[in-house]
């Protein structure tokens, strides 16, 4: 009997079993923590430990950049600006741009300092222009981070000064990576490419050394303390695809770079890239209630693009579940129901669709005839 229990729970597991095994098997990494990411699409290629909070060293200044983007494009600054160092700013301990107190410098300037160059000094000053002192600016980053979804992260300073109450994740830096990327994409085209850039008579060469070895790289940035190690976040674009790569907590900066590039090519040797739906292209027409119009288009905001393990495309289903009951007024881009995405009659993932126009409320008959249904319904 025993016997026959075992081999009909191995019956069962089966289906389970023989999917695991047509997933490729990620690399094993020197590292403390990664993350390998598909862009398009959020899928997570491969991990280890991904929500372990630890330092985050100048991969805090993805942060930092993301904030300072965000006030170039509400006019809170302006990339021409002239910014007068303070004494803090110019004392700002660890890598520097070299800025000199009470003198002033473009803000443009400041941009380049602290991606290419990973100047501290060009952060405080950065943040000091933007939100008046570091202390706001920190806020403003817990808020941002907040608003992001990066659930266990807490900053303290603009730069990532070592701080026992500043600290973040893989995930975490995952996705103000891929933020950055998504909402500031000529930004991030313009400067995370930089191989070099010269202050003040000193020219410092980027520290990803990944721009020089690959030229799908475009980015993004390094990171090292003592406690954290030697980090990096890379991001490639072959072809259509973009993959993103977060490894954490390496040995030296060869390593960081060696087990990236790793990651990276892992995830474009071992995986396909398959556009399901283009930008603005309708899933499935979906029921609204009390709208000026009986349905609305639901899709995606952007090319929708999934990794599929390689010869598995042709095995792909999907199935859209509505919302419902989806009652107006729907505005353009709310996220309306869910694309479930299988793989040989296996959950592969869930993804959010929206609506790709808007639905505006109906008059008071239809408002009033839709109310009536509901009750039946």
């Amino acid at each position: 009997m025993r016997k026959f229990l075992s081999f009909f729970i191995v019956l069962l597991l089966l289906p389970a079993l023989v999917f695991a095994q047509q997933l490729p098997t990620p690399p094993a990494l020197a590292a403390k923590s990664w993350l390998l990411v598909e862009l398009a699409s959020g899928q997570e290629l491969a991990a280890q430990a991904p929500d372990e909070r630890l330092e985050p060293a100048s991969l805090t200044k993805l942060m930092t950049a993301y904030l300072t983007f965000a006030a170039l494009k509400q006019g809170t600054i302006k990339i021409d600006q002239m910014i007068t160092v303070s004494e803090r700013a110019w004392r700002a301990q660890g890598s520097r741009m070299f800025i000199q107190v009470g003198k002033q410098v473009k803000v443009e300037d400041l941009i380049k300092g602290m991606i290419v160059q990973s100047g501290n000094d060009a952060c405080v000053a950065l943040a000091e222009a933007i939100a008046g002192s570091e202390d706001n600016f920190a806020q403003m980053m817990n808020r941002e981070a907040q608003r992001l979804g990066m659930k266990n992260s807490s900053f303290r300073n603009a730069a990532g000064m070592p701080d026992a109450q500043h600290y973040t994740t893989a995930r975490d830096l995952a996705i103000i990576a891929g933020a950055l990327i998504r909402d500031f994409p000529e930004d991030y085209a313009k400067y995370y490419s930089l191989k070099e850039f010269r202050y003040n008579n000193i020219t410092q060469p980027n520290r990803n050394r990944l721009l020089w070895l690959d030229p799908s790289v475009d980015g993004m940035k390094t990171g090292h303390t003592d406690a954290a190690g030697f980090c990096l976040i890379s991001s490639a674009k072959r072809g259509p695809r973009r993959l993103l790569a977060v490894v954490l907590g390496t040995t030296s900066d060869g390593v960081r770079t060696q087990e990236s590039l790793k990651l990276l090519n892992f995830g474009f040797q071992f995986y396909d890239a398959v556009q399901l739906y283009a930008k603005g292209q309708a899933v499935s027409a979906l029921k609204v209630w009390k709208g000026s119009e009986k349905t609305v288009n639901a899709g995606f905001g952007r090319d929708f693009i999934l990794a599929v393990p390689k010869g598995y495309a042709a095995r792909l289903k999907v199935e859209l579940v509505s919302q419902q009951p989806l009652i107006a007024p729907v505005t353009a881009g709310q996220a309306i129901g869910t694309l479930k995405v299988s793989l040989d009659d296996k959950p592969f993932g869930e993804y959010p669709v929206v609506a790709i126009e808007g639905v505006p409320v109906a008059n008071i008959f239809g408002r009033a005839i839709d109310t009536i249904r509901l009750w039946f319904n």
